[in-house]
């Protein structure tokens, strides 16, 4: 049995469930809303709820048959404001600060009771700075002063990234090098730590924000635990049945190889700092997530799923 069919049971919502999907970013912090939004949308569908998605043309396809599609980008909402149109929650995936107020505007005249917004981890170092410059807590503050309910999700490195080419840039290669040569090119490839969330976890998480009061007003921070890149390595090697040939680059040269890619160089920078980060404060940083509350495990009442699990779901991209 599918682990979304649809629970008979379970009484159909009266409101509308909106998701926004915009195309994959390479920019600091940002998430793979495509595959996320996908695992979101069958997760609602399962429990009876009527799903909207209000997607960037690339990001239209893919969907299950229940779901209404609706053509748009949320950094233009009011392009596409018939979206909002019977929306009782909205999840609030790449918003822009310029914009994220028109979309709020919305959200309220249509009644919405709900905002569920996909952060980042941007937010808490961006409160150092002048409110000029922010970004990702612009739009959390934007959400809080909206009048609506609201939770916020920080999510870590989101595994589906590699597939979606989201931030990010470590491993944005790899399903490349290992079908072209069997191997693995990156810095601190022995020593680089990295933390990453399952993209059905990071659903399963909004999916409880969003049909629960249980999280309304707080900031969660959805993470997964740091995950080695020699043990990330060695996860694909042991689903390809075969080895896998690894070169421990320098810094400049990872660096040189993702502007090569497209990678902009804030994203570069904060994917080589975040990796020798994990790597140097190993024990500090896996106990941090794991004194969060409330966990992950605690909100979607089960073990995450790992990374050999997700390997195993996406192999297909490595052969």
């Amino acid at each position: 049995m599918d682990r979304f069919e649809t629970n008979e049971k379970t009484p159909v919502s009266e409101g509308i469930c909106l998701l926004t999907v915009v195309s994959p970013r390479r920019d600091e912090g940002n998430s793979p809303t495509g595959v996320v939004g996908r695992f979101l949308a069958r997760q609602l569908l399962a429990t009876g709820r009527r799903v909207r998605v209000m997607a960037e043309p690339d990001q239209c396809g893919g969907w299950p048959d229940a779901v209404d599609v609706v053509v748009g980008s949320i950094t233009r909402p009011l392009e596409c404001a018939r979206a909002f149109d019977g929306a009782e929650t909205v999840f609030l995936a790449g918003a822009h600060p310029s914009t994220v107020q028109d979309a709020l505007t919305l959200a309220r005249n249509a009644s919405a009771r709900k905002v569920v917004l996909l952060s980042s981890h941007g937010p808490e170092y961006e409160e150092a700075n002048p409110p000029a410059t922010w970004f990702w807590l612009a739009i959390e503050k934007a959400v809080e002063r909206s009048g609506i309910a609201w939770t916020h999700i920080r999510p870590s490195a989101v595994m589906g990234s590699v597939i979606e080419g989201t931030y990010p840039a470590t491993g944005s290669d790899w399903s490349a090098t290992i079908r072209a040569d069997g191997v693995i090119r990156e810095a601190l490839l022995n020593r680089g730590h990295y933390p990453f969330i399952h993209e059905e976890d990071l659903a399963a998480v909004v999916f409880a924000a969003l049909t629960s009061d249980d999280y309304n007003g707080t900031v969660v921070e959805a993470v997964g635990p740091p995950l080695s890149t020699r043990s990330r390595a060695g996860s694909i090697a042991t689903a390809l049945g075969r080895d896998i040939g690894t070169v421990d680059m320098t810094a400049d040269e990872s660096r040189a190889n993702w502007r090569r890619l497209g990678w902009p160089d804030g994203a570069i920078d904060v994917t080589l700092y975040a990796l020798e980060e994990y790597g140097a404060r190993f024990a500090e940083l896996l106990q941090w997530t794991f004194d969060q509350r409330p966990s992950v495990r605690d909100i979607i009442g089960r073990p995450l799923r790992t990374y050999d699990d997700w390997v195993s779901e996406n192999i297909d991209s490595f052969r």
